[in-house]
């Protein structure tokens, strides 16, 4: 299992990464193009259709996933077949509509809800999100749940190119604003028509299975009685993220909001370790029964969890400790708040330590989707008011406090939950020597990079410092010990080439290890 995972894990990693340098080379063209008041126009203009798009899944992405995974591990590929099928068709059909439905009410979006009339037609252009959405979410649940990130990774891979030239060109011609929504638009469709297209290759290869129906009424009755939990979760989370901006379009001016939306960029910097991670847990969890498969089941979860830390807690210490030099190095002064921004958007990952991202999936993987949907419904109690207080005294720090502070209770409740009916906990010891591990590299490299007055050079040095003293604290804490060596070593027979540069790193950390006689 954990060979498939990383190996599904590897392929969605590449994609990540090249998109979001792709996607981040356009941000930074058009964040130098754009004034910081016509990046906070862009990024409310493609928040406005989201509001809507709440409306159009309702759960049958994550259930997509969760039969194709599990009727895949049985080798049912007519029931494989006709799940993809009646999910592709329900999100295309839903999102159609609701793209028309937003299309229409523009103009209300931009006067009543955001107060800023003149992106009504910015906001008609991004309406297309919802039908392009619906194209790319049913292609990316099919891949997730049948492990074939590798097509996933092409079509972010096109998304991100076509992206970055619409949007580079369009903004240089005059369109400005509209012109970087055109072209995120576009790109979107076409991502979700390609899509399409490698979800037909797929299903053109699948072992003949004899006679076999759609079934669509009945199939998405199964789908919707699993992820109507999912989606009320969902649709309140979704709600609680356009009571955000609609707050912050109120409190905070466009400025502000210019480099927080330059922040959530460089924070996908963290995400090519998380969301690889994150995703493929669900299908691996999803194979296994908590009932009949205990055992297993609390292996897995606490590999997860110990894995998941050991990649992302130490990426997200480095962009905290470097987040002044990186954004200073690209834009100069232009963003002067979006360092500040960056380092706190960067807390919420260190909570990986105590499970964040294995929870939520090992709880739908089982079927939980309802209790998943009272964590869910607990965070927005505490975040919708918490959020409203904080904005308004704090303005964009009180809304990334308000992430950081809301999902704590739910976290802990949640842990509880799972240790008293499964019996699943996590390695609270090693949960603290990975911070603590991160935090000592971080520290250094903070006293490092203040000898220089490049930011590029602070940039360089600080990442260097920052893995070379993480290793040697990891080791000396045994963060890392011999035994998750030839773990990893295993997971990655799998990826061909690169398996050869992780074993001559992994054959780096041994010498380490030896030096020091551990």
């Amino acid at each position: 299992m954990g060979k498939v995972s990383a190996r599904s894990s590897f392929h969605l990693f590449w994609g990540l990464i090249l998109s979001t340098i792709i996607s981040s080379v356009g941000t930074i063209i058009i964040g130098n193009l754009l004034t910081d008041a016509d990046m906070g126009l862009y990024y409310i203009a493609l928040q406005a259709p989201l509001l809507i798009q709440l409306f159009r899944d309702w759960g049958v992405g994550a259930a997509m996933i969760k039969y194709t995974a599990l009727y895949n591990s049985e080798n049912n590929f007519g029931k494989v077949k006709a799940i993809i099928i009646s999910g592709l068709a329900f999100q295309t059909i839903l999102g159609l509509l609701l793209n028309v439905f937003t299309f229409a009410i523009a103009s209300f979006l931009a006067g009543s809800i955001y107060d800023r009339p003149g992106i009504e037609s910015m906001i008609q252009v991004s309406s297309f999100i919802l039908l392009a959405g619906a194209l790319t979410s049913s292609a990316q649940a099919v891949f997730v749940g049948l492990e074939r990130m590798f097509y996933n990774s092409v079509s972010m891979v096109v998304q991100a190119v076509v992206k970055t030239l619409l949007m580079t060109v369009l903004v240089v011609v005059g369109f400005g604003v509209l012109g970087a929504v055109l072209g995120n638009v576009v790109s979107l469709m076409i991502s979700g028509l390609i899509g399409v297209m490698l979800i037909y290759l797929i299903y053109k290869n699948f072992p003949h299975v004899g006679s076999w129906s759609v079934q669509f009424f009945e199939n998405i009755k199964l789908m919707l009685k699993y992820g109507v939990p999912l989606s009320v979760g969902s649709i309140v989370g979704g709600f609680l993220l356009q009571f955000y901006n609609i707050v912050l379009a109120n409190f905070v001016s466009d400025a502000l909001i210019g480099n927080y939306s330059i922040a959530n960029t460089f924070v996908v910097l963290i995400s090519f370790f998380s969301i690889p991670v994150a995703t493929m847990l669900f299908p691996a969890f999803s194979k296994l029964d908590a009932k009949k498969n205990k055992e297993d089941l609390r292996s897995v979860f606490g590999f997860s969890v110990r894995y998941g830390s050991l990649l992302v807690v130490p990426v997200a210490m480095l962009v905290m400790v470097l987040s002044r030099p990186a954004v200073y190095a690209l834009f100069g002064d232009k963003f002067p708040s979006t360092p500040l921004f960056l380092a706190l958007l960067a807390v919420p990952y260190l909570f990986s330590a105590f499970g964040s991202l294995s929870v939520g999936n090992l709880l739908n993987s089982q079927g939980e989707t309802r209790l998943h949907m009272k964590f869910i419904l607990l965070n927005a109690a505490i975040a919708f008011p918490l959020s409203y207080v904080l904005i308004s005294q704090l303005q964009v720090v009180g809304l990334i406090l308000t992430t950081i502070i809301a999902p704590i209770p739910t976290l802990i409740i949640s842990r509880y939950w799972i240790w008293k009916h499964y019996g699943l906990t996590i390695d609270w010891v090693f949960s603290a020597k990975i911070l603590f591990s991160s935090a000592i590299p971080a520290l250094v490299t903070y006293l490092a990079i203040s000898f220089f007055v490049s930011y590029w050079i602070q940039l360089i040095v600080g990442v260097i410092v920052f893995v070379l003293v993480f290793l040697v604290a990891a080791i000396l804490t045994k963060t890392i010990k011999r035994s998750d060596i030839e773990n990893l070593k295993d997971m990655t027979l799998s990826l061909g080439p690169l398996h050869k540069m992780i074993i001559f790193f992994m054959s780096l950390v041994e010498r380490m290890m030896n030096l020091f006689d551990l």
